[in-house]
């Protein structure tokens, strides 16, 4: 399954500030890691944002929000956002912005071991 390289680079251009910044394909997709955390992704053409869960019952209210969903069982913290939902540049930076801001509080995943 592709992903979006436009929202690729609208990501890169958000995130270039940025240290500690890396992209791993993975979902089909493409992830942004920011500190060695989960931040932002692509799923085909749309934004993946990990969210305060705190906030994720109100940003599913907005325009182009939807939760996350792959198995039937949303996972909580996680959004997808569609193209109504970040068409306008300043929206798109408000859903990056939110999650730079949970990227600080968020707790890594632990490495499996091989």
């Amino acid at each position: 399954m592709a992903y979006s390289e436009e929202l690729a680079l609208r990501i890169r251009a958000q995130l270039a500030h940025l240290p500690e910044v890396a992209e791993k394909e993975m979902m089909g997709g493409l992830t942004f890691m920011y500190h060695n955390k989960m931040c932002v992704g692509i799923i085909q053409d749309e934004l993946m944002c990990r969210l305060d869960p705190d906030i994720y019952e109100a940003s599913l209210e907005k325009p182009g929000c939807r939760p996350m969903d792959f198995t039937g069982r949303p996972m909580k913290g996680w959004v997808i956002i569609d193209e109504t939902g970040m068409a306008a540049q300043k929206d798109f930076e408000y859903w990056i912005g939110l999650a730079l801001v949970f990227n600080a509080k968020a707790k890594a995943s632990k490495k499996k071991k091989r």
